[in-house]
Order: structure tokens, then C-alpha cells, then sequence
């Protein structure tokens, strides 16, 4: 039954997490279409938000109540429950999307239709003081993370010998191997090379988003600023806490692999369940913390006359950001908890398809 749990627990958490976004991103933005501060209150806008919600929770519930019945009555194989269970779990986002796409499209022609903040005045605020408070950290933290593959690929030609004659390269819900590819002078280093793209992709990011603009609501500027700085710090952890327990599972496997058998199934089993389990608890506590930054200092007074920046027409879809205007490579998603690309900048495309291309090349050499 541990596929069955594994799979409902991811299941729940991302049902949970479709189901609130609308409620936990800033007021402003709605379903990606930019609101201005006098029309967040109105009734087409709260009713979406709840139309939404209600909809993706009563087919997140069907899916949860046919998996159960499923997997209980039907088939007890580990293997089979998570891969249905993944693959409800990537409908869901689907569905959600679809949602999403419906909603913003409705909220894009009815604000075009009234002239919402039409009568205001745009606003952009810039603070170059911000940069000195920024508690993110810093590219060493990551960059540190690298060398533990490097010392694992020179541990493991070294100990070359020791190696199986089958390499594995996928393991099951239990932490046994359960598929494999035949041993050779790139095979047994595929993991430490997967781990060290991997660490050098979570370092980029971190650093391109340490680099990018804040930007700041004119509407409450200190607020604003204060929100924005703790929302970089979080992601920093977050982003270094991912790469961590990557570093250490990674290795994990990799020393398994070169010493076989050096310890039981039982502990394969636990390290594997506490894998997804700290990463789940992190990913809950990232997204609370994200998330209550935007009831900090809410208040109901907006100043007359004014509004932020409406950027809208740099979006595409609500989802894509292109604006060759901004020099920042990465800014905050318009719905979702995170950061997203400016596909205007050239080096974007970069970092979406150079480790697209390099994993592909590993397992085609592997």
C-alpha cells in the first residue's frame, strides 16, 4: 500500500494547491488580468475566484474517490497506483488550467468593457535602496553542492571494479532498482552528472532571480517592498533545501550502487519516504509562508487617482511574460506560487533548453 499512499498524498497536496491559488496571490492580479485596487471588491471578481474553486475541488474529490475505490478493489501493483495516481495528478493541473484559461479570458473582456482604471493615473515605483536589504542566499550556498558529485564521479571510477555489470537507473516505491543498463565508462557516472545539472540549474535560478527587478506597488510602496523581500528570501531556501535533499538521495544512491547491498531494504524504504516527505512539508510551509505575506498589512484604503503599472499587455495568456523593456530575466508568476521567465531576454531560452538537451544526451548515452 505504499504507492497507493505515496499517490494520494501527492494527489491531496496538489489538489489543495490548485484549489486556493486564486486566494493566495496578490488582489491585484486576478487570474493574470491586472485589477485596479477600486475593482478588487467587485462582485464578477469574488464570484470567479469562487466558481473556480468550487469546480477544480469537485473534480479533484471525483478523482480522489475513484482512485481510492481503484486501487483498494481493482489492483494492489505499487508500481501501477503511482503511475495512475501521477497521472491524476497531472490531469488535475490540466483541468485547473483550462479553468484558469476560461476565467482570465471572461475577467480580460469585462475589464476591457467597463474601462477598469482607465480614469487612472499609472504609477511605477523603483527603490535602489532594496538591493542592500536583500536576504537571499548568496550563489556560494549552491555552487558548495557541486562538489559532492565531483568527488563522487572520481569515488566511483575509482571504484570501478566493485560495480555491477548492470547499473540501475530507476528505482521502485520500495527503494529496490527495478530497471537497469549495462555498465560502462559513462553509465556509472550518469546519477553524479544528473545530480550536478541539477545543482548548477537550482544555482542559476537563484541567482537570475536575485538579479531581476523587485517590483514595487505603488498603491502601498513599504508593504509592497517588505512582501517582495520576503518572498525572494523564502524562495532561496526553499530552492536550497530542494537542491539539498537532491544532493543527499542522489548520493545516497549512488554509494548503494557502488557498495550493493550495503544496506537492507528497509532503510532504502525509509530514506526514500522521508525524500518525500521533508520535500512535501517544505513545499506546504514554502506556500504558507508565500501565501500569508499577502494578509500582511491588507487595509481597505487605496490613494485616489492612481495605479500600479497595468503590464498586461506583456503577459501572454496571463502565463508568458515578454518584455523586452525589462532587463529582468525572471519575475514573479501572475498565477502560482514562484518565478517564471521574461522569454524576451535571450539567455531564457537557455536555461529552459540547454538541461532539456543535456538529460536527453545522458540517458541516450546511458
Amino acid at each position: 500500500m505504499i504507492g497507493f499512499w505515496i499517490a494520494i498524498v501527492m494527489l491531496c497536496f496538489t489538489g489543495l494547491v490548485q484549489i486556493f491559488i486564486p486566494y493566495t496571490l496578490k488582489k491585484t492580479v486576478v487570474f493574470g488580468v491586472t485589477i485596479p485596487a477600486s475593482h478588487i471588491e467587485d462582485k464578477s471578481v469574488i464570484q470567479v475566484k469562487k466558481i473556480y474553486s468550487i469546480a477544480v475541488a469537485s473534480i479533484w474529490l471525483l478523482f480522489l474517490v475513484a482512485y481510492s475505490i481503484w486501487s483498494i478493489l481493482v489492483t494492489h501493483s505499487e508500481d501501477l497506483q503511482i503511475i495512475v495516481g501521477t497521472a491524476l495528478m497531472f490531469l488535475l493541473m490540466i483541468v485547473s488550467m483550462l479553468f484558469y484559461a476560461f476565467f482570465h479570458q471572461k475577467l480580460r473582456v469585462e475589464k476591457q468593457q467597463k474601462q477598469w482604471g482607465v480614469n487612472l493615473t499609472e504609477v511605477k515605483v523603483v527603490d535602489t535602496s532594496l538591493r542592500g536589504q536583500d536576504e537571499m542566499l548568496p550563489f556560494s550556498y549552491f555552487i558548495s553542492l557541486a562538489f559532492v558529485p565531483l568527488v563522487l564521479i572520481i569515488y566511483t571510477y575509482y571504484q570501478y571494479a566493485l560495480l555491477p555489470e548492470q547499473i540501475p537507473t530507476h528505482w521502485g516505491p520500495s527503494g529496490a532498482p527495478d530497471a537497469f543498463t549495462e555498465k560502462n565508462r559513462f553509465s556509472v557516472i550518469s546519477l553524479p552528472l544528473l545530480m550536478f545539472l541539477m545543482q548548477i540549474l537550482f544555482a542559476s535560478l537563484t541567482e537570475g532571480t536575485k538579479r531581476s527587478g523587485m517590483k514595487i506597488s505603488a498603491i502601498h510602496p513599504q508593504k509592497s517592498a517588505y512582501k517582495q523581500l520576503e518572498k525572494r528570501k523564502y524562495t532561496s531556501w526553499f530552492m536550497f533545501l530542494t537542491a539539498f535533499l537532491i544532493t543527499v538521495l542522489f548520493t545516497f544512491l549512488q554509494l548503494t550502487t557502488i557498495h550493493h547491498g550495503i544496506v537492507g531494504e528497509g532503510i532504502m524504504l525509509t530514506i526514500f519516504i522521508t525524500f518525500i516527505v521533508v520535500t512535501i512539508v517544505g513545499s506546504i510551509i514554502f506556500s504558507v509562508k508565500v501565501s500569508s505575506l499577502e494578509k500582511v498589512g491588507n487595509d481597505s484604503s487605496y490613494p485616489d487617482g492612481i495605479t500600479d503599472v497595468d503590464d498586461d499587455r506583456y503577459w501572454k495568456g496571463g502565463l508568458m511574460y515578454f518584455n523586452k523593456e525589462d532587463p529582468s530575466l525572471f519575475v514573479e508568476k501572475r498565477f502560482g506560487i514562484g518565478w517564471t521567465i521574461n522569454f524576451a531576454r535571450p539567455m531564457s531560452y537557455l536555461i529552459v533548453f540547454v538541461p532539456i538537451i543535456i538529460i536527453l544526451l545522458i540517458a541516450f548515452l546511458t
